[in-house]
């Protein structure tokens, strides 16, 4: 429950429309999950202390037993307060996945003193919950052993130390399902939805171990039947796409930059109503490029961490439920951006500044097509490494440029910046240069806005600029200031901006977009005639429905129009007007019900199609 209050306090801006009288619900609902947490952490300890034999009462068990009782408690209540901060990353409590998801990272190490010294305070936190729990835990319990001769002495404590391993047998099985009610269902995440008015209060009825304790092992995607005939289900929504075009195929180069943290916030382009009106933003370059590109006012990530970007913009792929690389669906056959051009003639390469492997990067885009990998192995000087994630974006980037000019054209080529991530510093030979702002970030941004304008004036010059598309969008957001970009949707508001030199492209565009539609687009704009897998659309064909889907703290959120409708697999939990409620603070749920109803066969007929084609592998059009 402290780790509950200080998980609300520190992140409480992302929490604006929670009452004192919401708060009270929350607590009071987060009790059950708290002891299923507490039982699920303490089961070894208490299976051996409850064994009704007589080493209980060793001098040496007992001090053993205590050891046990610190370490296993004292992981949990870590894991509790790391998510302090990782979910204002995340947006959602960790799960087991996190267990892949860093697993092949080499550079933790050196990555954990920097996370110590930048979040001293949560370190503080749990120091002193450890304390505590050290302090409060009581002298070994020696008590009266059983070794007297006589049977009552030995009879009688044996069958009392039975009758009360049963009984507490049972309080512990009902505390782990949640109740009486639930003694063959218990309690899962999805449960915590009944204490909340909207999903990301989830957050704070849920605990971390608890997330943990239910996510492992777990498989991650069930079969879906909302409609009961394909051909209804196609009629609402399908993932194959079958282009007509009259006009010939443009072998132009595409680049596709994906920026790390760059939310919209960060940009003059979607800030210059804040501050008044004064608001200058941190990316100077990208609001120039945009302004002579192809810019969606209403553009989306469709994930909050970097491992749900690259099957969302390379493979039209969304995060749903866990991100795909961290599932053994990740090995489904599927095309993506580079498959579909590989097989036009084109010269495919991903390039990530990290060392090899790291977020699983490596493996996944060669599984999906792209021939060629550059990171930090071949990155060839290693004294631009910044100590933490990888090389120094301006290095990295003017690597990208110079490779590229190496490439037989077409090609298509993508790349991940890593400058603009925790521990927040920029090179010490621009300390001072870059504009710095209310969040560590902001400088990094600029930094790495910096990098990409030296990119463009790098390849600018080179011979394949003037026949090349690009496009340029952030990965995920990051730390925000103002509300509107903490609430459940504005968290996922990225740039998501299609470029030509010639300015061709230049438009605004007053509709939704995602990440999802980058691969779907870039067709389009090639004239691809042939049928292919996207769970996205074409930005370019008016005739394809705009929409947006997004994933978080169990919770499905479809935007369509002015609207955002919320699904929790079951039922509507939530409907706001994002136009009219920048801060979604008046839930309209069961007042437009024709709108309503529209938007819940929508969402339906997507997770269909995502959790059925995922689980029979079924991602690519069947020839």
């Amino acid at each position: 429950m402290v780790c509950r209050i200080a998980f609300y306090l520190i992140n409480i801006g992302y929490f604006p429309n929670t009452t004192f009288r919401g708060m009270m619900k929350i607590m009071g609902g987060g009790i059950q999950f708290d002891i299923s947490a507490v039982l699920y952490t303490n089961l070894l300890y208490f299976g051996l202390m409850l064994l009704p034999m007589n080493f209980r009462y060793n001098q040496f068990f007992q001090i053993v037993m205590k050891y046990v009782y610190m370490i296993s408690n004292g992981l949990a209540l870590l894991a509790n307060c790391c998510d302090f901060i990782y979910f204002q990353f995340g947006f959602r409590r960790t799960t087991a996945s996190i267990f892949s998801e860093f697993k092949h990272e080499d550079n933790l190490g050196a990555l954990m003193p920097k996370f110590i010294a930048g979040y001293w305070y949560v370190v503080l936190i749990w120091v002193l919950l450890m304390a505590v729990l050290y302090f409060t835990y009581g002298p070994p319990h020696l008590g009266r052993h059983w070794s007297r001769k006589g049977w009552k002495l030995k009879v009688v404590p044996m069958m009392k130390a039975t009758v009360l391993f049963g009984f507490f047998g049972i309080l512990i099985i009902v505390g782990l399902t949640g109740d009486w009610s639930r003694r063959t269902r218990p309690i899962t995440l999805s449960n915590a939805g009944k204490y909340i008015s909207e999903p990301l209060e989830a957050n704070i009825v849920l605990n971390t171990p608890f997330a943990i304790y239910k996510t492992i092992g777990k498989r991650t995607f069930e079969k879906e039947s909302y409609f009961n005939s394909e051909e209804d289900l196609e009629k609402v929504y399908t993932p194959i796409h079958r282009p007509v075009v009259t006009a010939p195929f443009k072998k132009e180069n595409v680049v596709i930059l994906i920026m790390e943290s760059f939310g919209c916030e960060y940009t003059k382009t979607w800030g210059h109503h804040l501050d008044g009106g004064s608001y200058t933003g941190y990316t100077p370059f990208l609001d120039s490029l945009i302004s002579n590109g192809r810019v969606t006012i209403n553009s989306f990530s469709n994930g909050r961490k970097s491992i749900d970007a690259i099957p969302s913009v390379l493979a039209s792929i969304p995060m749903m439920e866990e991100p795909l690389l961290l599932t053994s669906y990740s090995q489904n056959k599927m095309n993506s951006i580079a498959s579909i051009l590989n097989a036009e003639g084109y010269h495919t390469a991903f390039f990530h500044g990290a060392p090899n492997g790291s977020l699983g990067f490596e493996a996944f885009t060669k599984s999906v097509g792209f021939k060629e990998y550059y990171g930090m192995t071949q990155y060839p000087h290693k004294e631009d490494f910044d100590g933490s994630w990888g090389i120094w974006d301006e290095e990295f980037f003017q690597y990208f440029a110079g490779t590229m000019n190496k490439f037989p054209q077409p090609f298509c080529s993508a790349i991940f910046s890593v400058s603009s991530h925790h521990p927040f510093v920029v090179p010490d030979r621009y300390k001072g240069k870059f504009k710095k702002g209310p969040m560590p970030i902001n400088q990094c941004i600029n930094y790495s806005d910096f990098a990409l304008r030296k990119f463009f004036q790098t390849a600018s010059k080179m011979p394949w600029y003037n026949n090349t598309l690009f496009v340029i969008t952030g990965d995920h957001t990051s730390q925000s200031s103002y509300l509107e970009y903490k609430t459940n949707i504005g968290a996922f508001r990225v740039p998501v901006v299609f470029y030509r030199p010639d300015g061709s492209l230049k438009s605004v565009v007053n509709d939704l977009a995602q990440q999802i539609d980058i691969m779907p687009t870039v067709l389009g704009y090639l004239n691809y005639d042939k049928p292919y897998f996207a769970f996205g659309r074409n930005l370019l064909n008016a005739e394809e429905e705009p929409f947006v889907i997004t994933y978080t703290t169990n919770t499905y959120q479809l935007v369509q129009g002015d609207y955002l409708y919320l699904f929790n697999g079951l039922t509507e939990t939530g409907f706001f007007n994002v136009k009219a409620d920048i801060l979604l603070a008046n839930n309209l749920a069961g007042k437009y019900p024709e709108i309503e109803q529209k938007m819940e066969l929508k969402v339906k007929a997507f997770i269909q199609q995502y959790n059925n084609r995922m689980l029979d592998d079924k991602l690519t059009v069947d020839k």
